[in-house]
C-alpha cells in the first residue's frame, strides 16, 4: 500500500462510533496497527472485532475515560512495553453541550474542558514524548471544530475547549516540526454522529418544535462520518494542517482571517529562535 498510514502504529481515542470508528475502520484499511480506546467498552469490543474480521490488525483496545489522567498513564505505560512508541495518535474524542450563558451551568463548562482539552492534552502527554525520543517522526491528529474558528451561536462552553485544542495544536504544529511530527487540525461542521441526537441545549426543551426544526437543519446539512474519516486521512497523506471536512467552514474561515503567512513565517521563526536555546 502506498498510504502514510500503511504499517504505522495508529493510536485513536473515541473509537467506538461516530468520526472516531469511521477513521479506525478507513486506516485499517489503509494498512494501520491500531490502538484503540472508548468509554464506551461494549461498542469499543465490536469495533475491534469488526476490523480483525474485517482483515485490520489491532494491536490492543481498551475502554477507559481520557479525563483519568493516572489511567491514561497506565495505559500508556502498557502500550509502550508492548509495542514501542506510536507513528500517529489521534485526539477524536470529544463531547459536546450548547446553550447561553445564564443557561449553561458549571457541570458543562467542566465537563466540556475536562473531555475536550485536558482529555487530549493527556493523551499528548503521555504519547508524544516517546515519539519524540524515538526519532521517526510521525503524525498528531486534533480534532477541534469549526466551534474551534469561529463565533457559533450558544457554543460558549464548546468553543472555550476547541478554541483550546486549536492554540494546543498552532504550537505544536511549530513546536513538533524539529521532531519531524506533523500535526494536523481537523475543524468538523456538521456531521452525522449520535452527538446529534444526545447533545445537551442547555436550557430549552429539545422536544420543542421550534429547536427540532434548527436540530433537522444541522441534520440536512451534515456530512457522514465517513466522508469526515477520508478527510482526516487525506489530510494525514497530503500533510495538511488544517483539515476541513467541508466547504462551508473552509469558506467561512477565509472570511474570518486575515495575514495568514505573514502569521506562520513570523510564528515558525519565533519557534526556531525559541527552540535553539535548548540542550541538545
Amino acid at each position: 500500500m502506498s498510504s502514510a498510514l500503511n504499517g504505522q502504529k495508529t493510536f485513536i481515542t473515541g473509537a467506538a462510533s461516530g468520526i472516531g470508528r469511521a477513521t479506525a475502520e478507513l486506516a485499517a484499511r489503509k494498512g494501520a496497527e491500531l490502538v484503540l480506546t472508548d468509554v464506551n467498552a461494549s461498542g469499543l469490543a465490536e469495533v475491534a472485532a469488526s476490523i480483525t474480521a474485517s482483515g485490520g490488525k489491532v494491536l490492543m483496545f481498551r475502554a477507559f475515560d481520557i479525563t483519568d489522567y493516572e489511567t491514561v498513564v497506565a495505559f500508556g505505560k502498557q502500550v509502550h512495553d508492548a509495542h514501542g512508541s506510536l507513528d500517529i495518535v489521534m485526539n477524536v474524542a470529544g463531547i459536546s453541550a450548547w446553550g447561553t450563558v445564564e443557561n449553561l451551568e458549571h457541570k458543562h463548562w467542566r465537563s466540556m474542558i475536562d473531555v475536550n482539552l485536558m482529555g487530549p492534552i493527556h493523551i499528548i502527554e503521555v504519547f508524544i514524548p516517546p515519539m519524540i525520543a524515538a526519532k521517526r517522526g510521525g503524525h498528531l491528529v486534533n480534532v477541534s471544530s469549526a466551534a474551534g474558528l469561529l463565533a457559533l451561536p450558544w457554543h460558549a462552553a464548546y468553543s472555550a475547549s476547541k478554541f483550546g485544542l486549536r492554540g494546543l495544536s498552532e504550537v505544536l504544529r511549530f513546536d513538533l516540526k524539529r521532531h519531524h511530527i506533523k500535526v494536523h487540525l481537523v475543524v468538523p461542521g456538521a456531521v452525522k454522529t449520535p452527538l446529534v441526537e444526545t447533545v445537551e441545549i442547555a436550557g430549552v426543551d429539545r422536544a420543542d418544535p421550534k429547536i427540532q426544526k434548527y436540530v433537522n437543519l444541522f441534520v440536512k446539512a451534515a456530512i457522514t462520518p465517513e466522508q469526515a474519516a477520508a478527510k482526516i486521512v487525506e489530510g494525514i497523506e497530503k500533510n495538511r494542517f488544517m483539515v476541513y471536512t467541508s466547504r462551508d467552514i473552509e469558506f467561512g474561515y477565509w472570511w474570518a482571517r486575515k495575514f495568514a503567512a505573514p502569521y506562520e513565517f513570523v510564528m515558525q521563526q519565533a519557534n526556531n529562535k525559541f527552540s535553539s536555546v535548548l540542550p541538545d
